[in-house]
């Protein structure tokens, strides 16, 4: 497999670090409590995450540690231009628990799925995500640490998740314009 390397797609940089991790870094123009509430509400979420021809029609988070939270997202049937994993599967449950929530500028949890289809590129990972502001900007620290390097390197260089980050992200950043 080749090595890692870092992309940059419409503002996100995608790269791996070390043998375990990937860290995705996206500056916003918006305050760190709000980027933090795109994060950990259902009506903010539901809104902008994942690509666009997806829906998330389930989203249920118990903000805390140790509380649960469950995605369950669905392609839209009527796209003109699908994600490629879309050919195969219709539905993608992503589910885990957290850890660490220090609102507005730490939140830590596991995630897992359900579907065998996505398990290879990264059940049972632990996201740490760090929101640091500067002035009116929040730059976002995501980062994945996974079991081993083989499963990093399957999401990181043949799943096409940096193009679909960079895409959910940019949903992110419309949906802050409008809440700011």
């Amino acid at each position: 497999m080749p090595s890692p390397t870092t992309t940059t797609i419409n503002g996100l940089t995608v790269e791996g670090k070390g043998d375990l991790e990937i860290l995705m870094t996206r500056a916003f123009k918006a305050p760190a409590q709000l980027v933090f509430d795109c994060w950990t509400k259902p009506e903010h979420m539901k809104r902008w995450f994942g690509p666009s021809d997806w829906t998330l029609p389930v989203c249920d988070i118990d903000l805390r540690p140790g509380g649960k939270y469950r995605f369950v997202m669905k392609k839209d049937a009527k796209a003109d231009n699908p994600t490629e994993y879309s050919a195969t599967n219709d539905e993608m449950c992503i589910y885990g628990e957290y850890i660490d929530v220090e609102a507005p500028t730490r939140l830590v949890c596991t995630e897992n799925f359900e579907e065998p289809y996505f398990e290879s590129m990264g059940s049972g990972t632990i996201n740490t995500l760090i929101m640091k502001e500067e002035g009116d900007t929040t730059t976002m620290y995501a980062t994945t640490l996974y079991k081993n390097r083989e499963q990093r390197d399957v999401v990181l260089n043949e799943s096409g998740m940096a193009g679909g980050a960079a895409e959910s992200f940019g949903r992110m950043e419309e949906l802050l314009k409008t809440l700011s």
